[in-house]
């Protein structure tokens, strides 16, 4: 059995109806599996960018981006370095919070420099946005105060700007 690896894909397309599930079947048909997918809109109109985070074997992931270079509606596809690009992510999480646990959680939230975005009698929503290890260091800790409930925007990623040496 080969080894998965995980990849990072642009993925700009035209933004027309059908496009997304023709890209997105591509990874299912050569049994690849979609970690994180984020959608959107560009600086250029009528073109979406999709940020596909793939896990599959090598070989899989290989066929998949020959295939993505075939679809009609590709404008271009680019394989992201992790290590030269801005990944983030943005994370709601609802979590247990009666009045003894308030304190302890608002000095974890401002840690990670989030936000509490909605109180009630013994919840807390937290929004917190960064690289998905951000998101999942501060999902782990607030674990311990019960996480009620959970919602990932997936990665998004750009390109660090060039640098002057």
């Amino acid at each position: 059995m080969s080894k998965s690896i995980r990849k990072i894909l642009s993925v700009w397309v035209e933004d027309k109806p059908g496009v997304l599930w023709h890209v997105t079947e591509l990874f299912g048909e050569e049994n690849c599996n979609i970690e994180s997918l984020a959608v959107g809109m560009t600086e250029k109109v009528g073109v979406a960018r999709i940020t596909i985070v793939v896990v599959g074997d090598q070989e899989s992931v290989e066929k998949v981006m020959v295939r993505l270079n075939r679809i009609t509606n590709l404008v271009k596809i680019k394989q992201i370095n992790e290590h030269e690009t801005l990944l983030m992510e943005l994370c709601l999480m609802r979590v247990d919070a009666p009045d003894e646990k308030k304190t302890d959680l608002i000095n974890l939230v401002n840690v990670f420099r989030g936000n509490i975005i909605d109180v009630a009698s013994e919840s807390m929503t937290i929004a917190v946005t960064g690289s998905p290890d951000k998101i999942l260091a501060m999902s782990e800790l607030l674990r311990t105060f019960g996480v009620l409930e959970i919602v990932r925007t997936g990665t998004i990623a750009m390109e660090r700007g060039k640098r002057l040496m």
